[in-house]
C-alpha cells in the first residue's frame, strides 16, 4: 500500500471501523490508527448491539477489526496519531511513522472525567456506570444510588425507575432543584444532601461513605461523567466545537463533516449522547460521505 492512501481513519473502534468497513468496500486505500484504549474497556460486556449483545468489548472489536481486514485495501496499525497537518487533499498524519492522506475521519472519542472521590474510578464500568441501556437490565432491582455530579437535576431520577424501586440520590453536595426534591419525596426515594468523601467495595455492596460520617450501603452507583474529546487533534485541526451536558464534543454536519474541509468526525467524539450503535452508524454515514467527497470534491 504504501504511505499514500486515500483515508486516515483516527481510533479503531466501532465508529472508526464501520466507517473503514464502507470504504474497504468501496475499495478506497485506508489506514485505521488505534491505539487500543476504548472507552468501553473497562465494563465486562457491551449491550444493546444486535447480533453482539453481551459479548465482551474486546471481543465486538476484533470481530470488526477481522471484518475490515478481509478486504485488501484496508489495514490497522496500533499507532497513536500525534499530529495531522495539511489541508484537504494532502493531509500530514504523524503516528510511528508518517502517512499522507486525502481525508481524515477523526473516530478518537471521549475521554471520561469522574469526581475526584476515592474508590470510585475502580468500579467505573463494574458497578459505577452512567448509562442503563448499556448496563441497566444486569443490575436491574438491586440497591441502586444516583450520585449528582452537577447542580443540574439528575436526568436518572425519572428514568431508573424502570430498572428499580430501590434507589437512593446523593447530592454530593450540590443544590438539588425543588421539583427534582419533591419527585423523589413523592416517590420515597431517600435523598443525601452531604458531600460523598469516600465510597468502599465490599464486595457484594458498596458503602458509600458522606462528610457526616452516614455511610448508606448500594450495591449499583449511576452518575453522569464529565467528558472531553481523547485527543488534542480536532483542536490542532481548528474544527469546530459544541458545548454537551457532560463537556466539548466536535461540531458535524448531517453528513458527519466538520468545519475543516476534508475532516470528517464520527461516534462519541461529535455527539452528546454516546452508544455503540450510534457510534457504528455515524461511522457507517462518515465512510460514505467520505468516498463521495472523493469522487466530487466541493468547489
Amino acid at each position: 500500500m504504501g504511505n499514500d492512501i486515500d483515508v486516515a481513519i483516527v481510533g479503531g473502534s466501532f465508529a472508526g471501523l464501520a466507517a473503514g468497513l464502507m470504504l474497504a468496500r468501496a475499495r478506497r486505500r485506508i489506514v485505521v490508527f488505534d491505539e487500543g484504549h476504548t472507552r468501553n474497556r473497562f465494563a465486562d460486556a457491551g449491550h444493546g448491539f444486535f447480533g453482539m449483545d453481551g459479548l465482551p468489548p474486546a471481543e465486538m472489536q476484533r470481530r470488526g477489526q477481522s471484518d475490515l481486514l478481509s478486504y485488501p485495501s484496508a489495514r490497522i496499525m496500533a499507532a497513536r496519531v500525534n499530529a495531522i497537518s495539511g489541508q484537504d487533499g494532502d493531509f500530514i498524519i504523524n503516528a510511528s511513522e508518517n502517512w499522507r492522506a486525502k481525508k481524515v475521519i477523526l473516530a478518537h472519542g471521549m475521554r471520561d472525567i469522574l469526581p475526584d472521590i476515592p474508590g470510585l474510578a475502580t468500579g467505573w464500568g463494574q458497578w459505577a456506570m452512567q448509562c442503563p441501556y448499556c448496563h441497566g437490565y444486569e443490575v436491574a432491582d438491586q440497591p441502586t444510588g444516583i450520585l449528582m455530579t452537577s447542580a443540574t437535576a439528575p436526568h436518572h431520577l425519572t428514568m431508573l425507575r424502570d430498572w428499580t424501586d430501590d434507589l437512593a440520590l446523593f447530592c454530593n453536595g450540590h443544590p438539588l432543584p425543588d421539583e427534582a426534591r419533591a419527585k423523589a419525596k413523592a416517590w420515597g426515594i431517600p435523598v443525601y444532601d452531604m458531600p460523598v468523601v469516600a465510597i468502599k467495595d465490599d464486595g457484594a455492596s458498596r458503602s458509600i461513605l458522606l462528610a457526616d460520617g452516614v455511610q448508606v450501603q448500594r450495591a449499583v452507583l449511576y452518575l453522569v461523567s464529565q467528558s472531553e474529546p481523547s485527543s488534542d487533534l480536532p483542536a490542532q485541526l481548528g474544527c469546530a466545537m459544541e458545548q454537551g451536558m457532560t463537556g466539548p464534543f466536535v461540531s458535524v454536519d448531517m453528513m458527519q463533516r466538520t468545519s475543516v474541509a476534508g475532516v470528517f468526525a464520527a461516534g462519541d467524539l461529535c455527539r452528546p449522547m454516546y452508544g455503540a450503535l450510534f457510534a457504528a452508524a455515524d461511522g457507517a454515514r462518515a465512510g460514505t460521505a467520505t468516498h463521495h467527497a472523493l469522487l466530487f470534491p466541493e468547489p
